[in-house]
């Protein structure tokens, strides 16, 4: 039975993401139910596992075993699990793939050049196409009840819910890290297709006056994801500093100028380096890729350390846009014809997708 006794904790969900857990039954008895409450209310997918402050101890986070550890009042850190399997045989990693055959040597290397398929060890990976339909995400849990009672007024009578700036900002905040997970530099019609999204959920939300009940909110989100990106940029965010005018050229330093981001089907454009690892480090390890490419039956080894310095390999395509001479000399093992096998089969489900959704989008106006 939950204790009677209203409670609030404090839930720390990530860098500079704090939110307000408010229990009014009080902490629950059970572990399992206090991480479904927190699934359930912050909208956390997979498996996470909970750690809370210690004030014996300096206020130092540890493993949380039993909620009876918790007080109201207390901080809670929540960690979600990876539930990736590790990387084991070349069967079951791909890296990067190469799809340009120019055979001039001055050729160059460029980011359309490239499909990627997957970044095993990247944080900040991006692996997914901007949906169909735009997922709207859930809110904050007090966000949630006003929306829903103002969904309950409109349908009744068609009264729109007056939004606080706090409500607006969370909106705005969880909208924005949403954008983020599909694309850094959405377009117009992005904005517009999220925009409608969200009155479309919320229709207590639409705008009087609006051509089509939501202009203002694709011009809040158009300012919020800008500022997102800046927020992202001074945390060193490697995809969004390599835009900033510290990291061009003096012929280019113009905010506008040789924007790098994403073409189409790109999905994994510039992502971060694997934890711990340096530009030195991952160096090192390309130098044991020319020697390892040079052992017969050393696939799987060759397999690992290409993925391992994918995203190292990414970046020296976006910054230096090398030669394929240049880019074959250092990254042989990139155009061994296992390699190029795989590369030729993942165009090959590239293009099969597109056709498909052309025949859908046709078979849509019959």
């Amino acid at each position: 039975m939950a204790r009677l006794k209203p409670a609030r904790l404090k839930v720390i969900l990530g860098e500079n993401n704090t939110e307000k857990l408010t229990l009014p039954n009080g902490i629950p008895e059970s572990l399992d139910e206090l991480h479904s409450k927190i699934k359930t209310v912050f909208g956390i997918e997979g498996n996470i596992r909970l750690q809370y402050m210690d004030r014996d101890f300096d206020n130092e986070f540890f493993n949380l075993n039993s909620t009876s550890e918790l007080q109201d009042l207390g901080t809670i850190k929540v960690i979600q699990e990876q539930t990736n399997p590790p990387l084991n045989t070349a069967n079951e990693t791909t890296s990067s793939h190469l799809v340009s055959f120019d055979s001039d040597d001055n050729a160059s290397l460029t980011s359309a050049d490239t499909v990627i398929i997957s970044s095993p060890e990247s944080v900040s990976s991006r692996t997914q196409q901007w949906p169909e339909d735009f997922p709207v995400p859930k809110f904050s849990y007090d966000t949630e009840l006003q929306l829903e009672k103002g969904n309950l007024e409109y349908h009744t009578s068609n009264k729109m819910l007056t939004v606080s700036s706090r409500v607006k900002s969370d909106i705005l905040n969880r909208l924005a890290e949403q954008i983020y997970k599909y694309k850094a530099y959405p377009e117009d019609i992005h904005f517009c297709i999220v925009s409608e999204a969200l009155i479309k959920k919320y229709p207590c939300l639409r705008e009087p006056g609006s051509f089509n009940g939501c202009y203002g909110w694709k011009q809040r989100l158009k300012y919020k994801m800008g500022n997102y990106r800046t927020q992202l940029k001074l945390q060193g965010c490697p995809e969004l500093s390599v835009n900033s005018l510290k990291s061009k050229a003096a012929t280019d330093a113009f905010p506008a100028k040789k924007v790098k981001r994403p073409k189409r089907a790109e999905a994994n454009f510039y992502p971060s380096l694997p934890t711990g690892e340096t530009l030195e480090s991952l160096e090192k390890e390309r130098l044991e890729l020319l020697t390892e490419v040079r052992i017969r039956r050393n696939e799987r080894v060759i397999t690992g350390k290409m993925a391992h310095t994918f995203a190292y390999r990414r970046q020296e395509v976006v910054n230096q846009e090398p030669s394929i001479k240049d880019f074959k000399d250092r990254w042989p093992a990139l155009f061994q014809q296992k390699e190029v096998i795989i590369k030729l089969k993942s165009i090959y489900v590239c293009v099969v997708y597109y056709m498909m959704c052309v025949v859908c989008f046709f078979f849509s106006f019959i």
